[in-house]
C-alpha cells in the first residue's frame, strides 16, 4: 500500500494565474473551525485589482485551452481522479474542520466530487455541432458549439467542495476558463483546495483562479466585470436576485446560472411505508444539520398516518447524537456560523410563540443546535414558509392527497421534493404535478447525480446543472454559412 501524499499547505491568500500570493486589499480574515472555534488559517484578502488580474489571466489562458484536443482535456480529469483518491482522508478532514461536516456528510461530498470528475472526463467528446438545411442554392449551413469563454463561479459554504466543483469541472472540460469566489466561511474547501488539486494534476496556469475577498470589495465587481460571459451562483434567493439584476442592468449583459433557496416538501401519502418514510424524512431533514438547499424543509403527512408518523419520527430523531463532527457517531454537528445559529434560535422562538406543538428540542450550546420538531404547523405560517437552514423540522397535516399536493406547491420555491407511497404509479402521477425541478418517489429530496439534470423552478433558480444540460449552459452556438458558388443579388 502506497504512503499517503504530503498534505497540501500554504492556504494563506489567492491563487491567480498559477501563482499563490497575498491579496492586495491589506485586509486579512481568520478562518475558523465552526465546532471548536479554533483558527485554521488566516487569509490575505483580495481587492478589485486582484479580481481584474484573475479575469484577465483566465481570458488569456482560455484561448489556448479551447484549442486543446478532447482527449487532452479528458486526461486532465483522470489525473484529478487519482489525486482525489490518494487524498481522500485529507479532503474529508478539511470538510469536517472547515465546514462543520460530519464524517458521513464529508464522505458523501467527496464522493459527489469524484462522480463529477468522472462525468467531466466524458464531456469534451459530447459537444456536437449541426449541419443545417438551407434554401439558398450553393450554400452550406453549420452550427458550431463553442466554449463561452470565462465563467465566474460564486459558491456557498454548505457543500463548498462539491458546489464549486460542479461548475469548475464542466467549464474546464468544455474549453472554458474559470474564476471562483468561494464563500468567506469556506475559502479552502470551496476554492483553494481545488486549486491545489488541479495544479497537481497539471492544469495550465490561468485556467482556474481563486479570488477570496470581502463582498464590499469584490462582490458586485465579480458580476459586473466585462470578461466573464456567465456567472454561476449557488446561494440564497436574495443574493441570486441581486446577481441577476447586475447581469441584466450592468454595462455588459451576462448569462447566469442560479441555484437558489429551497423549501422542499416531503409528502407522505396515506399508503406510504411508514417506517421508510420516517427514516427518509429524518435523513432528508437533518443531514448536515439541515444546511442543504434540498433538505426536507416541510414534512407533509396525510391525516390517516399523521399521529403515527409524528410519534415514530420523534422517537427516531431523539436518539441522534449532537456534537463533534469528527466523531463517526455524530449526526448533528455545528451550524456554520453565528448568523445561522441566531436565525435558528429566532425561528424556534417564533414557533413556540405561535403555539406550535413542540415534540422535541434542547439547549443550544455554541453553534450546536439539537434537533427540534414541531407538529401541527400550518403550511401558510412564516415558520413553514421559511427555509430552515438548521436542524428544525415542521410537520404539517394534510386531509388527503389533493390537499397534500396543494400544500406542497404552496411555496415561492421549487427546487426539490419527495413523495412516499406504496403505489409507484400513483407516486409518479403525484410527482409530475409538483411545481419543482426535481421530485423523487420513495426517496429523499437530497439527490444530485452528475449525469442527471439538476435545477429548480420558481424562486429556486434559473438554469440546469450536470450532463448534457450543463453542456448547453456552458457553451454557445455559432452559426456559420459557406457560399460555395456565386450568389445572384437583386441589386
Amino acid at each position: 500500500m502506497s504512503a499517503a501524499p504530503t498534505a497540501y499547505d500554504g492556504y494563506t491568500g489567492q491563487f491567480i494565474n498559477g501563482a499563490w500570493r497575498a491579496g492586495r486589499s491589506g485586509k486579512t480574515r481568520p478562518n475558523h473551525n465552526p465546532y471548536d472555534g479554533s483558527v485554521l488559517n488566516e487569509i490575505s484578502l483580495a481587492n478589485a485589482e486582484d479580481l481584474d488580474e484573475a479575469y484577465r489571466a483566465a481570458q488569456t489562458a482560455q484561448k489556448a485551452w479551447a484549442r486543446t484536443s478532447h482527449s487532452e482535456r479528458s486526461a486532465l480529469f483522470l489525473r484529478v481522479l487519482s489525486i482525489l483518491d490518494a487524498r481522500k482522508d485529507e479532503i474529508i478532514g478539511w470538510l469536517v474542520r472547515e465546514s462543520g461536516s460530519t464524517l458521513l456528510k464529508a464522505t458523501i461530498e467527496w464522493g459527489a466530487v469524484r462522480g463529477g470528475v468522472l462525468e467531466a472526463a466524458t464531456l469534451p467528446s459530447r459537444v456536437e455541432g449541426k449541419i443545417m438545411p438551407i434554401d439558398v442554392p450553393g450554400k452550406q449551413s453549420f452550427v458550431y458549439r463553442e466554449p463561452r469563454g470565462v465563467i465566474g463561479v460564486i459558491s456557498p459554504w454548505n457543500f463548498p467542495f462539491h458546489l464549486s466543483h460542479r461548475s469548475i469541472a464542466p467549464a474546464l472540460a468544455l474549453g472554458n476558463a474559470v474564476v471562483v469566489k468561494p464563500a468567506e466561511d469556506t475559502p479552502i474547501t470551496g476554492g483553494l483546495l481545488l486549486a491545489k488539486i488541479y495544479e497537481e494534476a497539471g492544469l495550465p496556469p490561468g485556467l482556474l483562479n481563486i479570488v477570496i475577498g470581502a463582498v464590499s470589495d469584490i462582490g458586485d465587481a465579480f458580476t459586473l466585470h466585462p470578461i466573464p460571459k456567465l456567472i454561476s451562483f449557488t446561494g440564497s434567493t436574495r443574493v441570486g436576485k441581486r446577481i441577476a439584476e447586475l447581469a441584466a442592468t450592468g454595462k455588459h449583459l451576462k448569462h447566469i446560472g442560479l441555484e437558489l433557496g429551497g423549501n422542499a416538501p416531503i409528502v407522505v401519502l396515506d399508503d406510504a411505508d411508514l417506517d421508510l418514510a420516517v427514516r427518509a424524512a429524518a435523513f432528508a431533514r437533518f443531514l448536515h444539520s439541515g444546511q442543504i438547499c434540498m433538505s426536507g424543509n416541510r414534512i407533509i403527512v396525510d391525516a390517516r398516518l399523521y399521529d403515527a408518523f409524528v410519534d415514530r419520527f420523534v422517537a427516531h430523531v431523539r436518539g441522534f447524537k449532537v456534537g463533534d463532527p469528527a466523531d463517526p457517531a455524530t449526526v448533528i454537528g455545528p451550524l456554520m456560523n453565528a448568523r445561522q445559529r441566531e436565525a435558528a434560535v429566532a425561528n424556534i422562538a417564533a414557533a413556540r410563540e405561535a403555539g406550535f406543538d413542540q415534540r422535541l428540542g434542547g439547549d443550544v450550546q455554541g453553534l450546536l443546535v439539537p434537533p427540534h420538531i414541531f407538529a401541527g404547523v400550518p403550511n401558510d405560517s412564516a415558520f413553514a414558509q421559511a427555509e430552515q437552514f438548521a436542524p428544525v423540522a415542521p410537520i404539517i397535516k394534510a386531509r388527503d392527497e389533493d390537499e397534500a399536493l396543494r400544500l406542497a406547491n404552496a411555496t415561492e420555491y421549487g427546487l426539490s421534493s419527495a413523495v412516499f407511497t406504496r403505489d409507484l404509479a400513483r407516486g409518479v402521477r403525484f410527482a409530475r404535478q409538483v411545481e419543482a425541478g426535481m421530485t423523487h418517489v420513495n426517496d429523499i429530496s437530497i439527490q444530485d447525480s452528475p449525469f442527471n439534470m439538476f435545477g429548480g423552478e420558481k424562486n429556486s433558480g434559473i438554469g440546469r446543472f450536470n450532463g448534457d444540460w450543463i453542456v448547453s449552459e456552458l457553451t454557445t452556438d455559432h452559426w456559420i454559412t459557406v457560399q460555395e458558388s456565386p450568389r445572384q443579388y437583386p441589386f
